[in-house]
């Protein structure tokens, strides 16, 4: 069985955009294991954020680590290569706006990225089984996408808690609300890739934030890996 690992992605967004490059490598500099860049572009959420030329004089300054790139947008295919371009490891786009999801996840695959699928929290976790089989990583959001500062939902649980339970080596991101006081019910679902922003970045220490969320979801790793 593959080995899952806790990884905590700060996500930038929270961060002074103004100082992008010395707060992304900061929070590298503490322990981040990825960065998690959220995209949007003022259709499929209201607001607007960074796009593909932002990442590409990020990742001209930041040369090995990885980036998953959180794709809120209406047409995630018309991004796909300004991504790869950009030299983005992951491309997570949500499935809600999408008319053929395998398409765009081999379209992801052919330029050379990882795929994550990305869920709103109305969206029924059971529509990722037709393209399961596609995607390296399944995105659990737990605040509706696109609003910074909203309350981690609870519910949503159940979905990374379905979705361990029937793909136990996929990994699991969850996203929104997510800190100290929320990890433990992210951790027990199930979840190993944590997004978390303002708990992080506005933390005077960092370092032990970002420890913190990773040795909870690490002991939680392990016992579910007896259980199995």
């Amino acid at each position: 069985m593959k080995n899952l690992n806790a990884k905590i992605g700060p996500s930038i967004l929270n961060a002074d955009l103004a100082q992008l490059y010395e707060e992304s490598q900061k929070l590298l500099d503490n322990g981040a294991d990825y960065l998690h860049l959220d995209v949007m572009d003022g259709h499929f959420v209201p607001n607007l954020s960074f796009g593909h030329p932002i990442v590409k004089c990020l990742r001209n300054k930041i040369k090995d680590a990885f980036f998953e790139t959180h794709m809120m947008v209406s047409k995630p295919e018309q991004w796909i290569h300004p991504m790869a371009d950009a030299n983005v490891d992951q491309y997570t786009f949500h499935v809600e706006p999408v008319e053929d999801v395998p398409l765009v996840c081999r379209k992801v695959k052919e330029a050379g990225m990882k795929v994550g699928v990305a869920l709103k929290p109305g969206t029924p976790v059971d529509v990722i089984t037709d393209y399961v089989d596609l995607a390296d990583l399944i995105l659990v959001m737990t605040v509706e996408p696109g609003f910074g500062g909203q309350k981690f939902m609870e519910p949503m649980m159940q979905k990374v808690a379905w979705l361990r339970k029937n793909y136990p080596e996929m990994d699991i991101e969850v996203d929104g609300g997510v800190g100290p006081s929320t990890i433990e019910a992210c951790a027990k679902a199930g979840a190993n890739m944590i997004v978390s922003g303002t708990a992080i970045i506005g933390s005077s220490d960092q370092a032990k934030v970002i420890t913190n969320l990773r040795d909870t979801v690490n002991c939680y790793l392990g016992h579910n890996q007896i259980n199995h």
